[in-house]
């Protein structure tokens, strides 16, 4: 499975617990097929998210396909109102 979505279980920030469920909820109904990387639980994981993204600040949820990275969570929302989600996924 390529694709990637870094995200925080444990997190006080309501947008941020909102806009990945948001992702995965969108990424069901499409049924694509996706891992979900927890962060907080692994911090390999957090520093991967981190190269990928090419930001040493980044956020959880970030959104990647093999080492290629997609974007955040504006990023996902955008293609998707543009009606470009596979494209923005590299499917």
């Amino acid at each position: 499975m390529d694709l990637k979505v870094f995200y925080s279980s444990v997190s006080c920030n309501r947008e941020l617990k909102k806009n990945q469920e948001k992702i995965f909820m969108i990424l069901d109904s499409k049924s694509i097929c996706y891992e979900a990387v927890d962060v907080t639980q692994d911090e390999e994981a957090k520093l991967a998210m981190r190269r990928i993204a090419n930001d040493s600040k980044a956020l959880p949820p970030q959104i990647c396909k093999g080492d290629i990275y997609c974007g955040d969570f504006a990023a996902f929302f955008n293609a998707v109102e543009c009606e470009e989600l596979e494209k923005f996924l590299k499917l």
